[in-house]
């Protein structure tokens, strides 16, 4: 079994050996009889001493939670620019002009700062304005594939990007009351990262995908091949492909189609040189390092109209707004309806039946209302809910307005209820499915 193989392995175990130990201690059910998970256990160790890697979320570590009473400044040694940024692909073209290119994900997360040292995760500090970030160490030892030890005995500083993927968000935000309730698997990923009780974090299936080698195996002059490098020891890294000027829009393309096939969010690519000492020797701008570039996607906008407001209850008793308009294309779907959240979005955009909007695709995946171009509303929030007819009640947090039903045996209430607790992420009862529950 070579190097790779082994990695790959060891990630097995850790998912399998993770889920088994959890039944077992939290859920009193066994996966597997303990000669099994004793094996697979054993099988572990070896894997983890002969490639001298332990992932985070091993069963073979005991990852102590900690509760912080806040997260400490930490100044970066170097401060951290963002990138200048072009919806162009031409522009790209002429940035990379005869360099050799590495074209990545530009994941839409939170960046991390790890440093290693004799092998161990010593810290990890967010970005946070570029000079000033957070030490998120106890929480970025959850990440669930992150590694806690590595080979590399030297001094190591990584950068990645924490992210949360949609199915994750999806699971989660379900189990929140409305008032907690995250708007985008950004803002889920940031407010677990710096979470000040760990295991908040370790609930919430945090990844960081590595970018960048900020020291670490100087010899090496290849971002690309630091890449490489970073793989075998054990790191998950963004996807990228080698690009020149000739196959730059194939490639592109390329991550244009897949991002609607992909379980996470991006909010475009990233263009860098591959050359680590012509990088080096551009320097920087006021604002903008010269050795990369963002390239934004363009949003496909349609006009449409407004042909109705719907309010849903939930199970948690929240009335989500929903727009529907009339249906256009977009990114090669049919969109009609787009959640509008809650009802201060509803009310900042004036939104009004009959109204021309624009809509578009958040990350090419997620239906939006960019903007209302006549502005004839906001709509009056439903005073009762449809389902029940209960009066409805409006409440302000710190951050929106949301519309309740305060009936909790509203039949919308009790059938979502009882949908979540049938799902698989709950009880997993097969067979009753929201129809089912419905009948």
């Amino acid at each position: 079994m070579n190097y790779e193989e082994k990695m790959q392995r060891m990630q097995e175990l850790v998912e399998l050996l993770k889920k088994a130990a959890y039944a077992y201690e939290q859920e009193d059910r066994e996966l597997m009889s303990n000669f099994e998970y004793d094996k697979l256990y054993d099988e572990l160790i070896k894997l983890e001493e002969e490639t001298g890697t332990v992932l985070a979320g091993s069963v073979t570590q005991k990852v102590g939670y900690e509760v912080a009473s806040n997260l400490k400044k930490v100044t970066h040694p170097s401060r951290m620019l963002s990138l200048d940024k072009t919806k162009e692909v031409d522009r790209l073209k002429n940035f990379l002009g005869e360099q050799l290119g590495m074209l990545s994900w530009k994941l839409d997360g939170l960046t991390i700062v790890c440093t290693y040292e004799d092998g161990k995760l010593v810290q990890a500090v967010t970005r946070g304005n570029g000079e000033i970030g957070e030490d998120v160490t106890n929480n970025a030892k959850t990440f669930v594939n992150l590694p806690l030890t590595i080979a590399y005995k030297e001094p190591l500083v990584i950068r990645g990007e924490a992210v949360i993927t949609y199915s994750d968000f999806e699971r989660i935000n379900e189990r929140l009351e409305s008032e907690e309730k995250y708007k985008n698997p950004r803002n889920l990923c940031s407010g677990s990262v710096r979470q000040l009780n760990s295991e908040i974090t370790a609930k919430r299936n945090v990844r960081l995908y590595a970018f960048a080698v900020v020291a670490g195996n100087e010899t090496c002059n290849s971002k690309m091949e630091k890449m490489e490098w970073l793989r075998s020891l054990g790191f998950e890294t963004v996807e990228y492909k080698t690009v020149r000027q000739d196959d730059l829009e194939e490639a592109v393309a390329y991550f244009g189609s897949e991002i609607k096939k992909r379980d996470f969010a991006s909010d475009g690519l990233v263009l860098v040189y591959d050359d680590i000492a012509y990088s080096k020797s551009l320097g920087t701008t006021a604002k903008f390092p010269k050795d990369g570039i963002a390239f934004k996607w363009q949003d496909e906008i349609s006009e449409t109209h407004i042909l109705d407001i719907e309010w849903n209850t939930s199970r948690t008793g929240l009335i989500n707004p929903v727009a529907i308009f009339e249906p256009v294309e977009l990114e090669g779907t049919t969109v009609e309806r787009a959640s509008l959240h809650n009802l201060s979005i509803v009310e900042d955009l004036k939104i009004g039946i009959g109204d021309k909007v624009t809509v578009f695709k958040a990350n090419m995946i997620i239906p939006q209302v960019a903007q209302n171009l006549t502005q004839s509303g906001p709509v009056a929030p439903p005073c009762e809910c449809h389902v029940c007819g209960a009066e409805t009640v409006i409440k302000q947090d710190k951050t929106a307005k949301t519309v309740y039903c305060p009936n909790g045996n509203c039949p919308a209430q009790r059938q979502q209820a009882f949908v979540h607790y049938a799902s698989r992420d709950a009880m997993n009862i097969e067979g009753l499915s929201e129809a089912t529950v419905e009948k």
